[in-house]
């Protein structure tokens, strides 16, 4: 997921709470994550780790430092994050080399170090979520603050990040700014305890559903699986065919959100995917960059 909007608007809080709405780690799951902070010298005590993990690489960080490798080969970011949480604040400001190298752990889930002395493969299953200004000011549509190069600043800071990167993201959401008046406002109705649970139903269905696949969630899913589980209602078809020509969706962007669309039926208790489901995936799809 990708959240894009200005200074202050709680995106860096949003991407902190996210791991309290996340299920428990499973005892497999928890071996896992141990194991990848043993190798890498986190393990406190030698027992093991039951929260999901939360990693927030400074932008600063290297390409060994985010991916793992040094001259002896130790996972990085990426791989301490697995089944957890990658967050990446100020996207843009993270060097380009750097985060193209992320290509291949987003799509495989797994990271492979090549050295002259060793050859490491580790897993990397990881729920990358990045924020960033629209632009360098952090202002953009804000006529009182933004600064006097919009929207050229916003093409040029978006800029920066390739398209094959943004293509391999699933959510690309617009957070608003928050006001004084929005402070003051009641608590919403919803707080993070009923999402949780929600969060586990659908879970506990993905993982019914996956019993005998390698697949844990529908994130893991390709070819004849995915075909089978996220096929949707007619109605849906005919929008996703629309979609696709008109967003010129790539086959990646396609199974990527068909996977969105397979999860949101879930979230909702629908075995079906039907257009409504197609069409909120379908918002979360890159949009056209501002003129």
């Amino acid at each position: 997921m990708l959240m894009a909007g200005p200074p202050g608007a709680g995106k860096s809080l949003m991407a902190a709470c996210l791991p309290g709405i996340l299920p428990d780690l499973t005892p497999a799951e928890a071996l896992e994550v141990s194991m990848i902070a043993s190798v890498a010298g986190t393990l406190e005590g030698g027992r093991l780790v039951r929260a999901r993990p939360f990693r927030s690489p400074h932008h600063s960080a290297s390409m060994p430092a985010l991916v793992g490798g040094g001259l002896r080969v130790r996972p990085g970011e990426v791989s301490l994050a697995h089944l957890g949480v990658l967050f990446l604040d100020e996207l843009p400001e993270f060097q380009r080399g750097v985060l193209d190298s992320l290509r291949q752990p987003l799509e495989t889930g797994e990271v492979s170090v090549a050295r002259a002395n060793a050859h490491v493969t580790f897993p990397a299953r990881v729920q990358l979520v990045a924020a960033m200004n629209p632009c360098r000011c952090g202002h953009l549509g804000d006529p009182a603050l933004a600064c006097s190069r919009a929207p050229r600043c916003a093409a040029d800071y978006q800029a920066k990040l390739s398209g094959p990167l943004l293509d391999r993201i699933d959510l690309h959401v617009e957070v608003q700014a928050v006001s004084a008046a929005d402070l003051v406002l009641p608590p919403p109705a919803e707080g993070s305890a009923e999402v949780a649970a929600r969060v586990a139903a659908a879970r506990g269905v993905q993982t019914r559903r996956y019993a005998g696949h390698k697949a844990r969630t529908n994130a893991e899913i390709d070819g004849e699986l995915l075909a089978a589980v996220a096929t949707p209602d007619e109605a849906g078809r005919a929008l996703l065919a629309q979609a696709a020509e008109a967003m010129r969706l790539s086959a990646r962007g396609y199974t990527r959100m068909l996977r969105v669309a397979r999860t949101i039926a879930d979230l909702a208790g629908v075995d079906t995917i039907g257009r409504i489901h197609i069409a909120e995936a379908l918002s979360y799809r890159r949009q056209a960059p501002r003129n």
